[in-house]
């Protein structure tokens, strides 16, 4: 495993307990900016980093769930933050899910947001494809890039999503602000399951399940509480896979209670 990367890390107000945000595949810190701020204002200091290959962040090769968790285990030693209550979306939920197996002295509450331990299809794949084939010298605005991706992507939010990873350089060049490169050869790992067989994290968890997502399935609670024996199962059922954004306020209440 490479050696952690000093993570970007935004402060999302607050003053009490830390809570601790970890953000999904092709987000970044930006997307916990109004879920956080209710956090904070329920009294907590809340931080989102930037996880490896996304945001402001570093880049690396080392795309594994244990290189992601080892730089939030290093910013949460460096801050001096734990035990924090932590909370984890989709690809940052299976980092969160490894995070408490390696170092579960830093962690007093586990979260996990709409994903679950085990391996999941290609789906995403498509979104990579789109943004492999984009040809960004090409592109002359945001717009242009928006109707390039259309056939590819012709979902209107996905490819809002993709786009706020695409931004223009010192010259006004247009480049992805995401490690697409090492993403895209990673996804088989980021699209597999974080933990191995035996592992059990016996502290408080719970986890989000979208009411109108299929990342969460029924047949999933028993390994769920086979690796996480406290865990409890909460839908929103009005919400898809983005919870934080799609039933803010469900969101936020199961979070904290």
């Amino acid at each position: 495993m490479s050696a952690p990367l000093p993570l970007i890390v935004r402060e999302l107000g607050g003053a009490g307990a830390p809570l601790v945000v970890l953000h999904g595949l092709l987000g970044s810190s930006r997307n916990w900016q109004s879920a956080g701020v209710a956090l904070a204002e329920r009294g907590h200091r809340v931080l989102a980093p930037d996880l490896r290959n996304h945001g402001s962040s570093p880049w690396g090769d080392d795309c594994s769930y244990a290189a992601l968790a080892a730089d939030v285990i290093a910013l949460l030693d460096r801050l001096a933050l734990g035990p924090v209550r932590l909370v984890g979306h989709s690809m940052g939920g299976k980092a969160a899910m490894r995070l408490v197996m390696d170092r579960p002295d830093l962690v007093a509450r586990l979260t996990v947001v709409d994903i679950a331990p085990r391996a999941y299809s290609d789906r995403v794949r498509v979104e990579f494809a789109a943004m492999n084939a984009l040809d960004l010298s090409a592109v002359k605005s945001r717009k242009d890039a928006e109707e390039k991706l259309t056939v590819q992507v012709p979902e209107w939010g996905m490819r809002q999503f993709i786009l706020t990873n695409l931004g223009q350089d010192a010259e006004g060049r247009w480049r992805w602000t995401v490690n697409r490169e090492a993403l895209t050869r990673s996804l088989p790992e980021i699209l597999g399951n974080p933990l191995a067989a035996g592992e059990i994290w016996d502290g408080p968890t719970r986890f989000l399940r979208g009411g109108k997502s299929n990342y969460i399935r029924d047949e999933d609670f028993t390994t769920i509480r086979a690796h996480f024996p406290q865990a409890d199962v909460v839908a929103l059922p009005d919400s898809g896979h983005n919870p934080h954004f799609e039933a803010r306020a469900g969101f936020v209440e199961a979070t904290l209670t």
